[in-house]
């Protein structure tokens, strides 16, 4: 990797490091100002300043450091939405996990037992990804290597050792549905 690259890597983390401490702040003062617009300005911003950052990351990287970097953004997400707490009762029970993301986040789900793999729709025509704003219409396909990273995270929980999971298909790289392959 180049020292531009590297500069650049070491630039976009401390910034990316300090915003996440900066949203957490504006988010309480936000919330103590119960001042919505303000809410939705403070939003705005920080969906575009994540957009501005990915786009950057994916034009100055190569791929492999790009996936690298946004599958370890994904775990922001995972720890404020408290999935260890949430995938405790299935750990050792995948198939249990696959009924829970069927019956309550609508997922379609394949495991095929034998191979040790397990395809995984979400069943949405949209991006759940909180991080961009779903208005501006930007397609940020390296942004997905972050729920990729998310995959891992919550079938490792599950499966009780490290998996590889891999986005199959995903809307913002102009398939109809965000699909992942995941191997235990």
């Amino acid at each position: 990797m180049n020292k531009d690259r590297r500069n650049f890597l070491k630039k976009a983390c401390a910034a990316g490091g300090c915003f996440c401490g900066f949203s957490f702040l504006a988010g309480q003062q936000v919330e103590a100002n119960n001042d919505s617009a303000a809410g939705d300005a403070q939003k705005k911003l920080m969906q575009e300043w994540i957009s501005i950052l990915v786009i950057s990351l994916d034009e100055q990287t190569d791929s492999e450091v790009s996936r690298q970097i946004m599958k370890s953004c994904a775990r922001a997400h995972y720890d404020q939405l408290k999935m260890d707490e949430v995938l405790q009762p299935y750990a050792g029970k995948l198939e249990e996990f696959i009924n829970f993301l069927e019956d309550s986040w609508n997922w379609k789900v394949d495991f095929d037992e034998e191979s040790g793999i397990i395809h995984a729709d979400e069943n949405k025509n949209f991006c759940v990804c909180p991080m961009v704003n779903h208005q501006q219409g930007l397609d940020i396909g390296v942004l997905c290597y972050c729920s990729e990273g998310f995959a891992e995270l919550m079938f490792s929980k599950v499966a009780g050792h490290q998996v590889q999971a891999n986005v199959i298909s995903s809307i913002h790289r102009g398939n109809d549905r965000c699909k992942y392959q995941i191997k235990l």
